[in-house]
């Protein structure tokens, strides 16, 4: 989101666009609501799951949130003494219908079929004392993260903590897509606009804030519990941001096996 928050170009993309922040299971909800709504957007960068669901989006080719490695801000945690093939009960933080989609997936396709995602607030312990694993996504994920070796000490409790992207990428052997843009194919024809135009702002935007890196971490770094080096890798080296062909291979991939196990309905990017 660089150019829209920053000189020289946040002025003139303004004119085109009003920004509001939200999780992006919101974001896809906003773009669910009838589109004279009050509350409704036209464009969202949206859970990959949110393509399947609502058949008037139509994506904005470019840009994606997605890992070729690990992501780190995506957790299952488990007992160590419990395997995953063991795990019934999985206490899920619904924030992202992506990440939720992808570990139903994993679950159904991989580990156990048969476990239950139950809604919950994503707090570590309170999941943990409910359910026999916990999804946390965002925030409270890389700050379980960096409370490892203390929530060790301080319970004694041994886990094992899965990144679900890397877990994706062993299984598959392709990236791992978490979101996208998508626009209202309505919202496109008011727009006076073309999928290309649209494109271009949001990559040229992605393209001027990886070449503000450093000011990206600074200015993080004092808004969140986790240090600089923390928050530079996690933006250089976990989180990658091109829709490439890859990522496109590996989001058709995901589209197949969610529809194959039942966890989104049938959709193809084609």
């Amino acid at each position: 989101m660089w150019d829209f928050e920053h000189p020289p170009l946040n002025t003139q993309l303004a004119r085109r666009y009003a920004l509001d922040y939200m999780m992006p299971a919101e974001c896809a909800a906003r773009l669910e609501d009838p589109i004279d709504s009050p509350h409704a957007a036209d464009i969202g960068l949206v859970p990959v799951a949110a393509l399947a669901t609502n058949p008037h989006l139509r994506l904005i080719p470019g840009c994606a949130i997605a890992s070729r490695t690990r992501v780190r801000s995506i957790l299952l945690v488990r007992r160590a003494a419990q395997p995953l093939t063991d795990v019934r009960s999985v206490a899920a933080d619904t924030s992202s219908q992506a990440s939720l989609a992808y570990a139903q997936v994993l679950f159904r396709q991989w580990w156990n079929p048969e476990a239950a995602f139950i809604p919950h607030t994503p707090d570590l312990d309170s999941m943990l004392a409910d359910d026999d694993a916990a999804i946390l996504i965002g925030d409270p994920a890389l700050f379980a993260l960096e409370d490892r070796k203390a929530r060790l000490q301080r319970t004694g409790e041994k886990l094992v903590y899965h990144d679900l992207a890397a877990e994706w990428i062993a299984l598959t052997g392709l990236p791992w897509v978490s979101a996208v843009w998508a626009i209202r194919d309505q919202s496109l024809r008011r727009s006076g606009l073309t999928i290309d135009q649209l494109a271009l702002d949001f990559t040229t935007s992605r393209d001027n804030g990886l070449d503000h890196l450093d000011d990206l971490v600074e200015e993080w770094a004092t808004k969140l519990p986790l240090s600089a080096d923390t928050i530079r890798t996690y933006l250089s080296t976990n989180i990658y941001y091109s829709l490439d062909e890859s990522c496109q291979e590996g989001l058709g991939r995901f589209y197949e096996l969610a529809g194959a196990t039942g966890v989104l309905p049938e959709f193809s990017l084609a």
